[in-house]
C-alpha cells in the first residue's frame, strides 16, 4: 500500500484491486490473447534464470493455453496439464478465459509460477524422466506434496528479483494468504457447519480476489474436503526442510541439490520426503 501510494485501510485497498479496472484485461479476443501473451513472457523470462537454483530441469517444454470451449468454465480454477515421460510433448499451463474479471493482471505472474515453472511443470515433469520409477508413482502422488511444492514455488521468484511490479508482488502475497484463508473456511464448513455463504464472506471479507473466486472455492471445499488445506501444509513443510538444511549445513548447504532432493524422487508423503532431506543432510 505505501508502494503504490495508497491512502485507506487493508479492506479499502483490497476492494481497490478488485474493482479495478486497470487491473483487468479486454473481455475481448484481443484480451485474451494479451493474457496469453504475457503469461508466456513471465514463464520465459524465469526459464532462463532456473538453473541458478536447480541441478535437475526437466525435458519437456512448457506452453501457455486457452482451455477448450467444450470444458471451459466462468472462473474455474487454472491447471496444469503434463507432457509425456520423454520431452516429446511440452507440458501444458491451461487457463480459463471465458471471463475475464476472474484473471486479474495482478495475479498473472504468481498463477504463471504455480502451475508452470517453477511449479507443477517443473515437479511433475521431473517425476515422470525419474528412471525406474513404478507407473502408479510416475503418474499417482499426494496432493500435499504437488501443491505444497507449486505454493512454495512462488515464493522462490521473489528470490530471484522478479515480482518487479508492486500490485504483482500483492498478487503473491494474495495469493498466500488466499491458502491461509482456505484453511479457516474449510474447517468452517465441515466441522463448524458453515453455510456456503458464510464461507463465501470470509473469503470477501479477508481477501482481494474476485467473487467468482470466492465461490468457486467454497463450492470445492463443500465437495473436496482437505483438499485445499495441503497447499499450505505442503508448503510450510518443504520451508521448514529447507530451514533445517540451511541451519545444519552452513557453508555446505546448495539450494540446488535442496531442490533436487526433494524433486529427484516423485511424490511422496510428508514424513518420507522429512526423511529423504535429513539423511541427505547427514550424507553432507
Amino acid at each position: 500500500m505505501d508502494e503504490v501510494n495508497f491512502d485507506g485501510d487493508l479492506a479499502a485497498f483490497f476492494q481497490h484491486v478488485r474493482d479495478g479496472k486497470w487491473n483487468y484485461y479486454p473481455d475481448t479476443d484481443e484480451g485474451r490473447k494479451a493474457y496469453i501473451t504475457d503469461a508466456s513472457a513471465a514463464i520465459e523470462n524465469i526459464k532462463s534464470q532456473l538453473p541458478k537454483f536447480f541441478g535437475l530441469m526437466p525435458k519437456a517444454d512448457l506452453v501457455v493455453k486457452r482451455v477448450e470451449a467444450f470444458r471451459e468454465q466462468d472462473g474455474a480454477a487454472q491447471h496444469y496439464y503434463p507432457g509425456t515421460p520423454d520431452g516429446s510433448r511440452a507440458g501444458t499451463y491451461y487457463a480459463h478465459l471465458s471471463d475475464m474479471r476472474a484473471m486479474p493482471k495482478n495475479q498473472l505472474e504468481v498463477i504463471a509460477y504455480h502451475e508452470g515453472l517453477p511449479g507443477h511443470h517443473m515437479q511433475i515433469s521431473i517425476q515422470l524422466e525419474v528412471e525406474d520409477m513404478p507407473s502408479f508413482r510416475k503418474y499417482g502422488g499426494y496432493s500435499v506434496y504437488a501443491e505444497g511444492w507449486a505454493l512454495y514455488s512462488e515464493t522462490l521468484p521473489k528470490e530471484i528479483g522478479l515480482y518487479k511490479d508492486p500490485y504483482s508482488d500483492f498478487g503473491r502475497l494474495s495469493g498466500e494468504l488466499w491458502r491461509a484463508c482456505r484453511l479457516v473456511v474449510d474447517t468452517g464448513v465441515h466441522h463448524y457447519k458453515w453455510t456456503r455463504e458464510e464461507g463465501i464472506d470470509y473469503y470477501l471479507n479477508n481477501t482481494a480476489n474476485p467473487e467468482g473466486d470466492c465461490i468457486g472455492m467454497v463450492e470445492r471445499h463443500i465437495v473436496w474436503p482437505g483438499q485445499a488445506v495441503s497447499y499450505k501444509i505442503g508448503m510450510i513443510k518443504v520451508q521448514e526442510l529447507r530451514a533445517y538444511a540451511e541451519q545444519e549445513l552452513g557453508s555446505k548447504f546448495s539450494l540446488q541439490e535442496f531442490h533436487d532432493v526433494v524433486l529427484k524422487n516423485g511424490s511422496v508423503t510428508m514424513d518420507i520426503l522429512e526423511d529423504i532431506v535429513y539423511s541427505w543432510v547427514d550424507s553432507k
